[in-house]
């Protein structure tokens, strides 16, 4: 797990500076709210997907794929408009999971 976060996390940065580069120089400024009401929209729209899944509808996998992107697009978006180092916040939730996790393993729990 550990060289997974420090790895793999530390990419996002990268990726994180590169949809704030996108998006201010394409787009205009928006607030940090906008951006927290995206994600609930665009994650909204990506369960109600899931939800036709669920109920046995067919749903093509490229629906699933556009809207998960638009689901990450928004959180990189909503992220940066808060200043939020993701990869880092990630890392550390991460952590605490682990850490969680190993305690419960100790008494015979599943996390």
């Amino acid at each position: 797990m550990e060289n997974f976060a420090l790895n793999t996390l530390d990419s996002l940065k990268i990726i994180q500076s590169e949809f704030d580069s996108y998006q201010n120089n394409y787009f205009p400024k928006r607030t940090p709210e906008f951006f927290c009401l995206e994600l609930n929209g665009e994650a909204g729209e990506l369960a109600n997907a899931e939800k036709k899944l669920w109920k046995g509808k067919n749903v093509e996998n490229s629906l699933l794929e556009d809207e998960a992107a638009d689901v990450f697009i928004a959180l990189m978006n909503y992220s940066n408009s808060r200043k939020i180092n993701l990869g880092e916040a990630v890392k550390e939730k991460l952590i605490k999971i682990e850490e969680k996790r190993r305690f419960l393993a100790k008494s015979g729990e599943d996390y």
